[in-house]
């Protein structure tokens, strides 16, 4: 890669960087090119070397956003081993989580926005939800699940994780704030130990008469 290209491919990044932390902090409409451009210190006629149009721009730091979200929530799975419904759901369902927007998971942050937006950045985040919903079914499957009934546990708990995120950073300061996330942590991991209970009856022999 010349010398060109490179300062390019960097130039891009730091756009994409900047644009993804501002649109899960304040949302998708709080993109301004020209303020954007003068926070990544370059010109606002450079702007359309990278891109080609504001919506193309709006794709990609969606995709920026989401893929940074995933990082920083896989890089709070302090067991470091193979991921659990207990690492994701107390990754996910945290005050620092919950109290940093802007480093944290653009589904809560931005899944209004973006379903009332076009049909490409929700098949954006469409295609980033199912890879969560997958996730979620392979840490929670018991030997006894078929995939459509750990997929449905697994949807159920995304969704209880999201509202519950949205959910309390409408009650900043005030106590409901933990308390939701602390409900709704346990509501998913009382059902996820009751799936896995059941497999384990219906797994024994000789339990079924």
């Amino acid at each position: 890669m010349g010398h060109s290209r490179a300062e390019k491919a960097q130039s891009r990044e730091r756009i994409l960087s900047i644009a993804g932390q501002i649109i899960r902090e304040r949302g998708i409409d709080a993109i301004s090119i020209a303020d954007l451009m003068k926070q990544a210190g370059l010109t606002h006629g450079a702007f359309y070397v990278h891109f080609a149009s504001r919506d193309a721009l709006i794709a990609a730091a969606l995709e920026r956003a989401l893929q940074d979200g995933e990082a920083a929530s896989a890089a709070g799975n302090r067991s470091g081993g193979k991921r659990t419904v207990k690492s994701i759901v107390n990754g996910y369902l945290s005050r620092t989580h919950r109290d940093g927007p802007a480093a944290g998971c653009a589904v809560s942050s931005l899944s209004g926005e973006v379903a009332r937006g076009g049909a490409l950045t929700r098949k954006i985040m469409m295609a980033k939800l199912d890879r969560y919903f997958e996730s979620m079914a392979a840490a929670s499957t018991s030997a006894s699940d078929d995939p459509a009934r750990a997929r449905d546990f697994a949807m159920g708990a995304w969704s209880t994780m999201v509202g519950a995120i949205i959910l309390s950073r409408v009650f900043a300061g005030d106590p409901k704030a933990d308390q939701i996330l602390l409900a709704a942590r346990n509501a998913i991991l009382t059902l996820d130990g009751q799936r896995a209970q059941d497999g384990a009856t219906e797994a024994t022999p000789g339990l079924h008469g």
